[in-house]
């Protein structure tokens, strides 16, 4: 069933594109000959990530009409905040890219994080694979925006934006090691409020040392995303950077970044979290006194 489904993905069928992620996404019987298969791919892929409430939906959303403007197809990946429950995605940012639903040229999909603490599904490398073999011109990565650690987009995507608003200078500067090292485009989105051109400046000096140490600046670009402002302007810098990336030693840096999560993945692949709980569950019965370090040794 599977080799079928992957001639109808390559072929940009979205219906089996929707089915492969879901049968890789619940590591179905199969799912490992499928990802063993897949075409090698050049598509950029995209990550946008940023702190919660910086507009990085709403600027998706608007890349997304530029991108379809220019005539070509794009594939998002939305990372959602997921149930601590049921780990099931919380589509409340996906209400605003409802126009593109229906958009031929326009693939999106929700992930939930499943507790992941990147701000990244668990299998986001592979899912975004198998999207880069559908034949895409553009794969974009939005995340949760969880902090230091969105700092893992930078293993997957060939252009890392950082979006930041004006109200965020404290998060910025908790945040400014990590941001130097994975941002390659940065966005101060919601550009038109008070004191966004002294948080421009601010970021700009900020990040002087690091320019200092790179052959190319880091662009910073304002934009008004719910107005679409700026929104061009960004679409060409990132036009430029994955122009200059073909060149650059970034890609083998991802393929290593990639191969060691996958590897590390499948070491841990018999651990059950599950079972890890029901465990606990049984120690707690029979003694008060639970060391999770002694626990751990004597699992491992």
């Amino acid at each position: 069933m599977w080799q079928q489904l992957l001639r109808k993905l390559i072929t940009g069928d979205v219906k089996a594109l929707a089915r492969i992620i879901s049968l890789v996404e619940n590591k179905a019987p199969g799912y490992e000959e499928i990802l063993t298969t897949l075409p090698t791919s050049l598509t950029p892929v995209l990550g946008i990530t940023g702190p919660p409430g910086a507009g990085k939906s709403t600027l998706v959303d608007a890349l997304i009409k530029e991108i379809v403007a220019a005539g070509k197809r794009i594939g998002v990946l939305c990372v959602d905040p997921s149930s601590p429950f049921n780990l099931g995605a919380l589509l409340g940012d996906r209400i605003r890219m409802s126009e593109w639903y229906n958009n031929p040229s326009v693939f999106i999909r929700s992930l939930a994080t499943r507790g992941s603490l990147g701000g990244l599904h668990p299998m986001i490398i592979e899912i975004t694979d198998i999207m880069k073999a559908a034949g895409f011109d553009y794969i974009i990565v939005e995340t949760v925006g969880v902090g230091q650690s969105e700092i893992e987009i930078a293993g997957l995507a060939d252009t890392t934006v950082v979006v930041v608003v004006p109200e965020g200078g404290d998060e910025v500067q908790t945040m400014k090691a990590g941001l130097m090292e994975i941002a390659d485009i940065f966005v101060v989105n919601k550009a038109d409020r008070p004191g966004a051109d002294i948080f421009f400046k601010n970021l700009k000096l900020m990040l002087a040392p690091a320019f200092s140490k790179q052959v190319n600046e880091i662009p910073i670009i304002k934009t008004v995303a719910s107005q679409r402002t700026g929104i061009d302007e960004l679409f060409k810098k990132i036009e430029l950077h994955q122009q200059q990336q073909v060149y650059s030693n970034k890609h083998n840096w991802l393929l290593t970044e990639k191969a060691y999560h996958l590897i590390m993945q499948k070491r841990m692949g018999d651990i059950n979290k599950d079972e890890l709980k029901k465990k606990i569950e049984q120690v707690l019965v029979e003694k008060r006194d639970f060391n999770l370090y002694r626990f751990i040794g004597e699992i491992e």
